[in-house]
């Protein structure tokens, strides 16, 4: 397996996804009140939200020593990912899309971070009384990023297995 630093030109993705991301935090800021939800369709508002937390706003109550924490865990996440990519070969394309997708989505956090405090979210997805926990563009990418790391790691799998 010949290893190739190609796998890095996939970092147009990363950035695409960091500009989408605070293009679309930054509209949600200037043009939505604070937790007042927006209604676009059913089950789907803009809802303006700031989260000092992690993922389900894990730690968002405390006395904001987690802002630097998850800064130093995304930067360090943020590093492992290039230093994986740069060593993918040219067969492991998904896997540097993936990849991709969850370091743009990583650096979008750290940005809001760095510049706030907090990550700003304002995407509100509910069905009846239920409401997911607010989310962004980053956070998205994220999510599709793994999906597509563990999609590959079930077909690989698969493949080592012979189905």
């Amino acid at each position: 397996m010949v290893k190739s630093s190609s796998m890095l030109s996939w970092l147009w993705l990363s950035l695409l996804v960091l500009v989408l991301d605070q293009l679309t935090k930054y509209l949600a800021d200037t043009g939505l009140d604070y937790a007042q939800p927006v209604a676009l369709i059913p089950q789907l508002n803009l809802l303006l939200l700031y989260n000092p937390g992690a993922a389900f706003s894990f730690l968002s109550d405390a006395s904001g020593w987690q802002r630097w924490f998850f800064v130093v865990i995304g930067v360090v996440i943020s590093t492992v990912l290039l230093f994986w990519m740069r060593g993918l070969s040219r067969a492991d394309r998904r896997v540097a899309i993936a990849l991709a997708l969850v370091l743009g989505g990583a650096i979008g956090n750290i940005v809001d971070r760095l510049l706030h405090g907090y990550v700003i979210d304002f995407i509100d997805v509910y069905y009846n009384g239920w409401h997911w926990p607010a989310f962004n563009i980053a956070d998205s990418a994220i999510t599709v990023g793994v999906v597509l790391l563990l999609v590959d790691s079930i077909k690989t799998q698969d493949s080592s297995d012979g189905k």
